[in-house]
């Protein structure tokens, strides 16, 4: 069994900042990459930032210069850091995870509960 469970949500004013935190946990052999997605009201759900084991970044292209990935993925974490908020980042953002569980397996997306971010004056 595997969890993701994130933390630092929450409510903030336009231009302030959030950090958010995600811990995988459970029988885990391998972690190839971990990333954060996000799915506001009505929306579909997109992927802000991704980390891969090896090192590589990728974001969204809104959130370019806004937000910043960072973790170490051999200790399970990954964190988003999140800067001058706009009320369109308000979303239930979720943590995802590509985790093999054997090593005769591949790996497999992994979701998080999800944590809500609303940004509103």
């Amino acid at each position: 069994q595997v969890q993701l469970v994130e933390s630092g949500g929450g409510l903030v004013q336009p231009g302030e900042s959030l950090r958010l935190s995600c811990v995988a946990s459970g029988r885990i052999v391998r972690i190839d990459a971990m990333a954060w997605y996000r799915q506001a009201p009505g929306k579909e759900r997109e992927m802000v930032a991704r980390i891969t084991r090896g090192g590589s970044l990728n974001y969204l292209d809104s959130v370019k210069g806004q937000f910043t990935i960072s973790g170490d993925i051999a200790k399970n974490t990954v964190h988003l850091q999140m800067n001058s908020l706009k009320p369109e980042d308000t979303a239930v953002y979720y943590c995802n995870a590509e985790i093999s569980v054997s090593v005769f397996e591949l790996a497999q997306n992994y979701w998080g509960q999800g944590t809500q971010v609303i940004v509103s004056s």
